[in-house]
């Protein structure tokens, strides 16, 4: 076992971010005593929690899952979109085994390859230029005139009749790539449903799979400029299929074909792929298939009968794996609304408990809005870690207070004064018990939030996460007098972030005397 000087704290203030002090700013308004007297006497410095610096898409702000993934992981760890965005880039994508193989299938078979998802720049579910490069690697793969793509139109997190333009755009890409032609198009609202709207869902089966529909036209342009006639959008634009000269569906999915699903993200993608994937499926009528082949971008739901380009990668080594595996007992503790995310999110994406880790839920208030009781119930978590401190029941504290987060969603500015005063207190109350026993603390936060609850630009009320760094302190007997030498006042705004959020599991292994796995991607930060 490590000669650990326990206990081990990682405090996490969820949403407490670091921005310019300002009047609409919760954090500087709010009277911190506390939290300010450990600026002046311990090391403190900022982490960058957004963007790339978390694996997520450059300028997209972080949030609670992939903050405690990265830190409980010590790793940065591409999210799909910024993953597969990198596999373009350095032509990784077209190597890949998988893509490669049903290329050969398709190529050898003389069967088609349907390429399904949802097309324009919204960004959230899927990328035009992700098709693009499927596109180039159909041409590169000498199977582009067997390539048929099903479009979705957008209209929900684009403009609600920017579609037809996209489509001139895929056309115009398809005939300059060489590869590819729109089989059959319709709106979102049927073929990405995930309310279990089957009647909908069989609808966009119907158009894709078929090639029927009460719709159909020679060109998917006009299919879609037909449709802003009848003043039905992209989002909910009926599925139309595209017929030949004859009137015949230009494509439909037979045997030996093979599904491309290019949509990254799962949940409206999970039901159409259902249909599509699994046999005698009981919510739609389906046709039934011997030998059809299925991928889908990301991993949609576990258990589907699909192959999946980008799987899930797995975390091998969390935090609380490795203080399991050196005999060191560890407590993670939150209220409901963070408790997945300092258990889950925390060990690495793993639903059980390690061994010597104890889990304590404290119910969040039940209140219709957390700005009627801005403590929520920190002061219930605290009761919990002075009830264990006083015990040494622990070697390892994992501890999560929503407040400033849960809070600043409303946009109560009042009221996230008091949710940040509140975990004030409750620091003020378990900080000096851990010191008192000769233990060190790591207090941050996994995203910013309550720093900005009003946009400088639009004087709107802002209650959405943003892209401020957030503090990280480490308290402790070692650390005692050795302040930030940059940071003169309680201005932590004023010095330069030092890390990233992946930095913060090295840390803490380096702090309990625990080597770090070969995996780990960050750095000991002090």
């Amino acid at each position: 076992m490590p000669s650990i000087k326990r206990p081990l704290a990682l405090i996490i203030l969820d949403g407490f971010g670091i921005a310019p002090p300002s009047p609409t700013n919760a954090i500087s308004v709010a009277h911190k005593p506390f939290f300010d007297s450990l600026l002046k006497r311990y090391p403190t410095m900022l982490l960058q929690a957004s963007g790339m610096n978390v694996g997520l898409p450059q300028g997209e702000v972080g949030n609670s899952e992939v903050g405690h993934t990265t830190i409980g992981s010590g790793i940065l760890r591409y999210q799909s979109l910024p993953r597969i965005d990198k596999a373009i880039a350095d032509k990784s994508l077209f190597e890949m085994p998988l893509l490669l193989e049903a290329a050969r299938r398709v190529r050898e078979s003389g069967k088609k390859l349907h390429l399904i998802g949802l097309i324009g720049n919204g960004g959230v579910h899927a990328s035009q230029s992700h098709l693009l490069a499927l596109l180039e690697f159909c041409r590169k793969e000498k199977i582009g005139k067997q390539t048929f793509i099903h479009a979705f139109t957008d209209g929900r997190d684009t403009a609600k009749d920017i579609g037809a333009q996209f489509m001139e755009d895929l056309l115009g890409s398809c005939k300059k790539i060489k590869a590819g032609e729109v089989a059959s198009v319709g709106g979102r609202f049927f073929g990405m449903d995930r309310n279990r709207s089957w009647d909908r869902i069989q609808k966009a089966y119907d158009a894709i799979v078929l090639g029927q529909s009460s719709l159909t036209s020679r060109d998917p342009v006009d299919a879609i400029k037909n449709s802003y006639a009848q003043q039905v959008f992209d989002e909910e634009m009926e599925p139309v299929v595209i017929v030949d000269h004859e009137g015949q569906p230009l494509a439909t999915v037979e045997d030996g074909d093979t599904i491309l699903f290019f949509n990254f993200r799962a949940d409206r993608a999970r039901e159409l792929t259902q249909a599509l994937a699994t046999p005698s499926f009981k919510h739609v009528r389906t046709k039934t298939f011997s030998n059809l082949k299925m991928i889908t971008f990301t991993e949609y739901e576990k258990n589907l009968p699909v192959d999946v380009l980008f799987p899930v990668e797995i975390i091998q080594n969390p935090l609380a794996k490795i203080f399991s595996e050196e005999g060191l007992t560890q407590l993670h503790i939150a209220e409901t609304e963070k408790y997945a995310h300092v258990t889950f999110f925390l060990n690495g994406m793993v639903e059980q408990s390690f061994a010597g880790e104890e889990r304590i839920l404290v119910p969040s208030p039940s209140v219709p809005s957390y700005d009627q009781k801005p403590e929520m119930s920190a002061f219930e978590v605290t009761a919990h870690i002075l009830k264990s401190l006083a015990l040494g029941s622990h070697d390892f504290y994992a501890i999560n207070y929503a407040n400033p987060d849960m809070v600043g969603h409303t946009g109560n500015l009042s009221a996230t004064v008091k949710a940040v005063e509140a975990v004030d207190l409750c620091l003020s109350k378990i900080i000096p018990e851990i010191l008192k026993q000769h233990g060190t603390a790591c207090i941050l936060a996994d995203h910013g939030n309550a720093e900005e609850l009003v946009n400088p630009i639009t004087g709107a009320i802002d209650k959405e996460h943003n892209m401020y760094p957030v503090p990280f302190i480490v308290a402790g007997d070692a650390y005692d007098g050795k302040p930030n030498p940059d940071l003169a006042q309680t201005d932590l705004s004023l010095i330069p972030p030092v890390g990233i959020l992946s930095d913060v599991a090295p840390t803490l292994l380096t702090l309990a005397g625990l080597p770090l796995p070969p995996e780990m991607t960050g750095t000991h930060l002090l």
